[in-house]
């Protein structure tokens, strides 16, 4: 075995110890069939107001720019879907992967550990590890490296867990074996993402406009909801898990073994005139550490208010 084949095996054995379930590589070269696209979603206005989509245009397609002599994209999936989902017909509802602890630092700490196990296995290694928090287009990397295919609802899709996951990157200087991409788009005929979304923020096949897509609506928009979205919220009061509801891809998904995403006790027990009612000591205490708070009380009022106009 020589050294990248071997160094390969590490990365791969290290990652699937700290409880990622896919690990694949890509080449860090340019995006080039990204570029055109990603340019027309973004002239479109698809970023609605989320206006950091639109800086750092070369760094998200060059892994190179993010990291000085990067060789290697390395793309990790780790399971978020629980063992009960708390959405229920007529109930206000949050996007499951809100459930427990907020995402970015539990996976953030375990690329860390990560990086940390390489240089000691193997020496040392420069790069940066991503959770959703940096200009890497993770979809179309997670694409290259094999993990999977990018459905018509703009989500990675994995024949083995549907797309109940969340994707993280590590770009470092270190030469690897890179997997081969998915040649098949396995949705095929299948439209029940685009039938299914309320607003219809499907704009076609592969391509979501943002401005439209409710997780933007109650989460990233900081003014008010536009009033030509009355009725179409179906409850959801931070994100929207439709999408990937009615994707048949996700009747393999499989309950995480993650204690920290498991959901504050008192969460379980919410009804809707809780939610209506809820205090600010209240939503500190059950979202103390979760990505809910990103969206603050008055966010999660704002949304409630909506739905009930």
């Amino acid at each position: 075995m020589n050294n990248t084949a071997a160094h390969t095996a590490i990365l791969k054995e290290e990652a699937k110890r700290l409880g990622f379930n896919f690990v694949g590589i890509a080449r860090a070269d340019f995006l080039e069939e990204e570029a055109r696209p990603l340019e027309q979603w973004l002239k479109n206005g698809y970023q609605g107001k989320m206006q950091y989509l639109e800086n750092h245009f070369d760094k998200r397609l060059d892994p190179r720019k993010l990291v000085e002599g990067a060789k290697s994209v390395v793309s990790l999936v780790y399971n978020y879907f629980p063992q009960e989902d708390l959405a229920q017909a007529g109930a206000y509802k949050i996007a499951k992967y809100a459930y427990g602890k907020d995402y970015h630092f539990i996976i953030k700490d375990k690329l860390k550990e990560l990086i940390s196990q390489l240089q000691e296995r193997i020496g040392e290694i420069d790069g940066r590890a991503f959770v959703d928090s940096a200009p890497v287009m993770e979809r179309q990397w997670a694409q290259k490296s094999g993990l999977g295919w990018i459905g018509k609802n703009s989500l990675l899709l994995n024949r083995q867990m549907g797309s109940f996951f969340f994707l993280a990157e590590l770009i470092i200087d270190l030469e690897l074996e890179p997997d081969v991409p998915l040649a098949k788009d396995y949705c095929g005929s299948c439209t029940r993402c685009i039938d299914a979304c309320p607003t219809a923020a499907i704009a076609q096949a592969g391509v979501v406009d943002g401005s439209k897509c409710i997780s933007y609506l109650t989460i990233e928009l900081k003014d008010s909801i536009p009033d030509t979205f009355k009725g179409q919220m179906e409850n959801w009061i931070f994100g929207c898990d439709i999408c990937q509801d009615v994707c048949p891809w996700n009747r393999f998904s499989k309950p995480h073994q993650e204690n920290q995403f498991y959901p504050h006790p008192a969460l379980k027990d919410m009804h809707n005139r809780d939610w209506e009612e809820l205090s600010r000591e209240l939503f500190n205490e059950i979202f103390r550490k979760s990505a809910v708070k990103r969206t603050k009380l008055e966010g999660l009022k704002r949304n409630i208010s909506f739905i009930k106009e």
